[in-house]
């Protein structure tokens, strides 16, 4: 049994390692991720380095080398099509279309399916594009003092949604940004200009077919820089569950209605004839008026789905078969009732400018005895034990779990301060609840 793999981040790493216990692993990779050059080798599979948003190279690669199955979760791939060249070249594959991921790629038109299925899920919010009406829409938008947040429509890798107040002086600040985005033409060239809500967020992983949705518990990101929520916007810098699936401000209620909605976007998006089959992370607002969509991305999250593979107990293989032939059931994801921590180590440079690289140690064997798995992201290995970082990113997470919160925490962490040295940097802060 071959299975593939397409991409090289922390989260492409926990997948792959699910997929390497029951089969024989391929990876194409935009660099040497050495989680899954490891896994590769150890089942001996192959892998190749490439751009992995070329969707014709990976489908040849993937019918060359015979793959069985293969599973795309990452938003850059989706929207380039990946899922749909593979399929053209009769793979069987996880993961939605390039039209069922444009809930991801287009957020106008993620605001478009919350209106249909549920409009008062939406925060208010306008859509902009052109300069003309940017300074309206903040001004409309910031009545009663409230203070804005600026969306780019696009892809921004999770750092380009900024809000007034931690990311953003003032309004005129707010209006350069905004501007930015749509001169420049990039991340779709145009923005959406919300009301800033003050609530807690929390994200909901669910898994399908298309047709049946397998809830996992909720899980709890921490999108900001440094300890305290302070600093830029980052892709995450770790998240954790809590064994009851439930989180310290989020009650069942809360929970359950936000699975409804994310499930009803997914049946929206299959009646619309849009492919959607693998993980729509859908990320909340817990208001006082039930569950607000801030987002929702047509993949496993990253930190999220570390926390969600962490906690499986099953055959992945067995579920990405389930998910391509409609045949998903709740029994084929069984996942540990404890709870799990995710924490991301990074260059020091990491979300506020560009660096040069960042050389580290870190005793894989010693954190994989003390019950901590390592994913790495943005890093390749120049000699056993050695790494350096690739760009200025998230390097590796460490992951684990344990019936109590705290438990997991102390344990991520003391493997940490154990097994790495070197300049990478993380906040001291997640799970601290």
């Amino acid at each position: 049994m071959k299975s593939l793999i397409v991409g090289h981040g922390g989260r492409e790493s926990a997948l792959g390692m699910r997929m390497a216990q029951s089969s024989t692993l391929y990876a194409f990779m935009g660099h040497v991720n050495p989680t899954l050059a490891h896994l590769v080798s150890d089942t001996g599979g192959e892998y190749a380095i490439g751009d992995v948003c070329d969707a014709l190279s990976i489908a040849d690669y993937a019918s060359s080398n015979s793959v069985d199955i293969a599973m795309v979760s990452s938003d850059n791939p989706l929207e380039a099509g990946v899922v749909d060249a593979l399929q053209a070249e009769g793979i069987p594959v996880v993961g939605p279309t390039r039209d069922g991921a444009e809930i991801e790629w287009n957020k106008a038109f993620s605001r478009q399916v919350v209106s249909k299925i549920e409009p008062t899920a939406n925060p208010q919010y306008i859509l902009v594009r052109d300069v003309e009406g940017l300074a309206d829409a903040i001004s409309d938008m910031s009545r009663d003092s409230r203070e804005v947040v600026i969306k780019p429509v696009g892809l921004t890798g999770g750092k380009g949604v900024k809000v007034v107040g931690p990311h953003l002086p003032d309004n005129e600040a707010a209006y350069e940004y905004g501007s930015s985005i749509i001169l420049s033409g990039q991340a779709g060239g145009a923005v959406i200009v919300e009301e800033r809500l003050d609530a807690p967020e929390f994200t909901i992983q669910a898994m399908t077919d298309g047709k049946k949705v397998v809830f996992p518990p909720a899980t709890y990101d921490y999108p900001y820089r440094y300890d305290g929520d302070s600093g830029p916007g980052t892709g995450g810098m770790g998240s954790y569950s809590m064994a009851g699936g439930l989180l310290p401000f989020l009650d069942k209620s809360t929970y359950e209605h936000a699975c409804q909605i994310t499930e009803d976007a997914i049946h929206y998006l299959v009646r619309s004839g849009r492919h959607f089959t693998g993980c729509m992370n859908a990320g909340f607002f817990a208001t006082e008026e039930g569950p607000k969509v801030i987002e929702f991305n047509s993949r496993f999250g990253d930190p999220e789905g570390l926390n969600i593979m962490t906690l499986f107990e099953g055959d992945w293989v067995d579920v990405m078969y389930a998910m391509h032939h409609g045949k998903l059931n709740d029994l084929l994801i069984p996942l540990a009732g404890e709870s799990s921590v995710v924490v991301y180590l990074v260059s020091p440079e990491y979300a506020l400018k560009q660096g040069n690289p960042h050389h580290f140690s870190l005793d894989n064997g010693r954190a994989s005895a003390a019950g901590v798995s390592v994913y790495f992201s943005s890093a390749c290995e120049e000699s056993p034990g050695q790494f350096v970082t690739v760009g200025t990113s998230r390097a590796v997470a460490f992951a684990t779990c344990a019936p109590i919160l705290a438990d997991a925490r102390e344990r991520v962490y003391g493997v940490i301060e154990s097994v790495v040295d070197g300049s990478l940097e993380y906040r001291k802060d997640i799970a601290l609840v």
